[in-house]
């Protein structure tokens, strides 16, 4: 999986004592919110993270778990606001698709958030589907990328 792009960037799994570094940079954790910070904890102990690196340090992490109908669901993808719109996300989501053990791999976000919606196009990801009532008045978008047929991004 330790792949390097042409910018020097590496996706590797995540190790168990990089907890508080993803804490520091994902927005959500960095600002308190203990249940976030609790997630990040329980994700690096169980190895279900991956973490795109570069000469500065940590710059994204990306968690997929099988809980969504036994299919891959990436839970979380968050990359450092500073490095954000360089092509961490797409390298993030390409070794998503390229690792998971199912034939089906799917997310979801909000209907606000512009910009994963955009991450996801890019990275040539599906809309599949809406859900409302998880936030009042900001519908769930989701969407599925099919592994075997995924497209690559570097």
């Amino acid at each position: 999986m330790d792949a390097v792009d042409s910018a020097g960037c590496v996706v590797r799994r995540v190790r168990e004592s990089e907890a508080d570094a993803l804490v520091g940079i994902d927005s959500v954790a960095a600002e308190g919110d203990g249940e976030r910070v609790a997630s990040i904890r329980r994700w690096c102990q169980q190895g279900l993270a991956v973490v795109a690196e570069g000469v500065s340090g940590l710059l994204g992490y990306c968690v997929v778990e099988y809980t969504f109908f036994e299919q891959g669901f990436v839970t979380m993808l968050m990359v450092a606001p500073s490095t954000r719109g360089r092509g961490v996300g797409c390298r993030l989501l390409d070794a998503a698709a390229a690792s998971c053990a199912t034939p089906k791999l799917f997310t979801s976000t909000n209907v606000s958030n512009q910009p994963m919606q955009r991450l996801l196009q890019r990275a040539g990801w599906s809309p599949v589907g809406l859900l409302h009532g998880l936030d009042e008045g900001d519908p769930e978008l989701f969407y599925l990328c099919q592994p075997q047929t995924g497209t690559m991004h570097t």
